[in-house]
């Protein structure tokens, strides 16, 4: 097909400049001597390396540490991780994929290369790998987190953690009684979480109107202001394409949506925001510049851990479903490159770190969690960031939709995150920003 040639002819082109750098800074940690609940399953005959490319997040961090018992109690199996920004990864793993043996045993897969990955023919399939470890229990996975996983009826990944999209709000604030007052005052209405674009427009004026930002946004071109505003469209009920990949970006819920995304950003969002990304607006919850945020559920344990970015602050923020209650799905999973070296090593360093046991351990110490037994635990409740955290998080879980689909999904992605950007900019009008969108859709589905 014209478009994998280009797709091809365009990673060749990377290969000669990254390859050299496709070693990476490993972030290594002498392996922990403390006893692990996870017997050790036996040593291969040969010593083996793998090395895993990684996305450097809150995340990454306790899958490094939690890791380091793997490396102890398999000693002829040594992780080592090249952890890097998430700009860096892609050009990366598509050079791995072209070489005789890859450069990687083990990456992980953003949703939008869901499809196009092993539609491509780059990963393992994990079928029979997940058939015969037992008490793997595939079936517990978030059910919108499990269905990214199959392509063409085959099993090509396993979660490794969710970024499905809700509402973080400034509880201290919400609660204040002298702003609840004038709030009530002013809308006729208690000063609440919004479960409408409108209501969320109300309280991001209102915040505004009293001294602080009331929306940290993240409009940057690209993935991040599509991750923030297809919820937006979600809300008034409309997407950008149909089951069958046909355009429908161009209606009256996406003019709507833009609309009132723009005019949050105009009133309500920190000045001089507009190449923000997700990083950019949790600072600024950290900091006390902001009131809410439309991003990541993981990001509430991340800014409510006392020893972390927001000081003082931690513990005063809250997680409610985005407005309009359908959320943006995004997740990442692990999967091994058909030219691992090492793919049975692979899996038993994978099964390993999501198993039931382990991943409760991730999600205590802060992960986003993608298993519902482990959302479901108590023992999770109360070692971990609260009960009213994980079930709001498997009440977003239950009611999202992939950020994108299809083999086309990365391209896309960016082209109309560039269109967006280009709106909320007023580089362009809505009308022409929506239209844009349409014909690129259009012409890039035609390229196959």
């Amino acid at each position: 097909m014209k478009s994998r040639s280009l797709f091809l002819i365009s990673v060749l082109t990377v290969l000669a400049l990254l390859l050299t750098a496709c070693g990476g800074a490993a972030a290594t940690q002498a392996p922990s001597t403390e006893d692990t609940a996870v017997a050790n399953e036996g040593s291969s005959s040969t010593p083996v390396t793998l090395n895993v490319i990684i996305e450097q997040v809150p995340d990454y961090d306790i899958v490094n540490e939690l890791t380091q018992e793997f490396n102890a109690n398999n000693p002829d199996i040594q992780v080592v991780f090249d952890a890097m920004t998430y700009d860096a990864m892609r050009d990366k793993i598509l050079t791995s994929f072209l070489a005789p043996k890859g450069t990687y045993d083990i990456i992980i897969v953003d949703n939008p290369w869901m499809d196009e990955f092993p539609d491509a023919g780059f990963l393992t399939d994990l079928t029979d790998y997940i058939k015969n470890t037992p008490d793997y229990d595939f079936e517990d996975y978030a059910a919108p987190i499990r269905d990214l996983t199959t392509h063409d009826g085959v099993i090509t990944a396993v979660p490794y953690y969710n970024y499905a999209l809700g509402l973080i709000v400034r509880q201290d604030l919400f609660d204040d009684p002298d702003l609840q007052s004038k709030f009530e005052a002013e809308y006729g209405r208690p000063l609440a979480a919004p479960t409408t674009l409108d209501e969320y427009l109300e309280v991001g004026k209102f915040f505004q109107a009293n001294g602080i930002a009331g929306a940290a946004m993240q409009p940057q071109r690209g993935y991040k202001i599509l991750e923030e505003w297809k919820n937006w469209l979600y809300a008034e009920g409309g997407d950008i394409m149909d089951d069958a990949g046909n355009p429908i970006v161009n209606s009256d819920a996406a003019k709507t949506a833009l609309e009132k995304y723009i005019e949050m950003y105009k009133t309500a969002a920190p000045e001089n925001s507009l190449n923000w990304g997700f990083d950019d607006a949790m600072r600024s919850m950290a900091a006390g510049e902001s009131a809410t945020m439309l991003s990541y559920n993981w990001m509430l344990p991340t800014l409510n851990n006392p020893s972390g970015s927001a000081g003082d602050l931690a513990g005063k923020f809250a997680l409610y479903p985005v407005p309009g209650g359908k959320a943006v799905l995004g997740a990442w999973y692990w999967a091994i490159p058909k030219n691992s070296n090492n793919p049975d090593a692979a899996w038993k360093y994978i099964s390993w770190l999501t198993s039931k046991q382990i991943d409760k351990r991730r999600v205590i110490m802060g992960g986003a969690p993608t298993r519902t037994s482990v959302l479901n635990d108590s023992e999770v409740w109360e070692q971990g960031y609260g009960k009213d955290y994980y079930t709001t998080v498997l009440e977003i879980l239950n009611n999202c939709e992939p950020l994108a689909r299809g083999i086309h999904a990365d391209e896309i992605s960016n082209e109309v995150g560039t269109y967006l950007n280009s709106a909320v900019a007023g580089e362009m009008s809505v009308e022409d920003a929506l239209k844009g969108m349409e014909d690129k859709i259009t012409e890039i589905n035609a390229a196959q």
